[in-house]
Formats: structure tokens, sequence, C-alpha cells
């Protein structure tokens, strides 16, 4: 079993998990009060296409095989990835995890 980041930016692209996902944790990253990310850990046995919808006005759909995306072997590395991501310098950042 192997884990993936799955994220989605508002106004932008939303990714959306499909078959062969199991949705482990959520978080969201605020940036100086405001939500910029949508961040989900998500386990799969074997990869799958991640479902990449364009929210900037055309609504493209893109389908992205899970061999693109980093691959994480335990969900701690996966969580220590996010937590290195939400670490920038002294910045107003959070990482805010989201009950399941």
């Amino acid at each position: 079993m192997s884990h993936r980041i799955l994220a989605s930016k508002p106004g932008q692209f939303r990714t959306e998990p499909g078959l062969g996902l199991q949705l482990l944790e959520s978080y969201d990253y605020p940036f100086y009060g405001r939500k910029r990310a949508h961040c989900v850990i998500a386990s799969m046995e074997h990869d799958v296409k991640i479902r990449i919808v364009d929210e900037s006005g055309s609504q493209t759909v893109n389908l992205v095989p899970s061999k693109f995306l980093p691959k994480f072997d335990t969900l701690e590395a996966a969580r220590a990835e996010l937590r290195r991501l939400a670490t920038f310098s002294s910045t107003d950042i959070a990482l805010v995890k989201l009950q399941s």
C-alpha cells in the first residue's frame, strides 16, 4: 500500500478522488487567514487515475495517473511532507487537520 497527497486550490483546480483510493486525512492550508489549498492523504493498493478539474473557467477535466504524484510508503511520511510544505520562514501559515 502506498500513500499520495491530493491537493486542491480553490478557484484554480480541484482533485476528485475516485475508485481505488481510501481517504485517510484531510487538511486545509490557510495563509494569512485565507484558505489557499485543501490537501487529502489517500492510500491505494495500486495505481489509479486521479480526476483533476480546472476551476478557472474552462472546467477542463484531466485524468492523471497516480504514478506521477509523489509516493509515500507510510502515512507518517505523507504527514511529514505536508508539514514540510506548510513551513516557510516565519510567515502566518498553518496546516489545519479536518475531522473525518
